[in-house]
């Protein structure tokens, strides 16, 4: 009996939103997408899109919370990568560099989901270079495809 109480105690606070979400709803389309709840307070009854928005306004905030989220969405990787582009062309290589390798970290999942063309294939092939080659491999690549970065990522307004 104990436990269909428990099952529906358990559905009840995060319907109420007295839980902190470390994932999105099942079914989500990014529902294997995982973050350390710790990181990122955030209620289990906020909207997905909601969700998601915070979570990119936590990266460009703190860039290093990106350690900490599993399989990141396109979204979350983009919110990265313009923080990249921003300490490249500062000047600011080790920060950059730092970045970098976060995203090197985050593409070692083969469940995550490309957000640019190519990246894989970089992050793949520099497998077995010395960590401070891949690190350039992926920060040469990322440089060489400004185009992305350039993109800018709103939703859109009805008239």
């Amino acid at each position: 009996m104990t436990n269909p109480l428990s099952y529906l105690l358990r559905r009840l606070s995060r319907a109420l939103g007295l839980e902190t979400a470390d994932a999105f709803p099942p079914g989500h389309q990014y529902a294997r997408t995982r973050w350390n709840a710790a990181y990122f307070d955030i209620a289990s009854d906020v909207p997905a899109d909601e969700i998601e928005r915070r979570i990119c306004d936590a990266i460009v905030n703190t860039p290093l919370v990106f350690a900490h989220i599993v399989n990141p969405t396109p979204r979350m990787q983009r919110a990265l990568f313009g923080l990249l582009e921003q300490r490249l062309r500062l000047g600011h290589k080790r920060e950059a560099a730092q970045l970098a390798a976060l995203l090197i970290k985050a593409y070692g999942s083969p469940d995550i989901v490309e957000a640019m063309p190519g990246l894989r294939a970089v992050v793949v092939a520099g497998t077995y270079l010395d960590p401070t080659e891949r690190i350039n491999a992926v920060l040469d690549f990322l440089g060489a495809s400004q185009a992305p970065f350039d993109v800018i990522d709103m939703a859109p307004t009805i008239k």
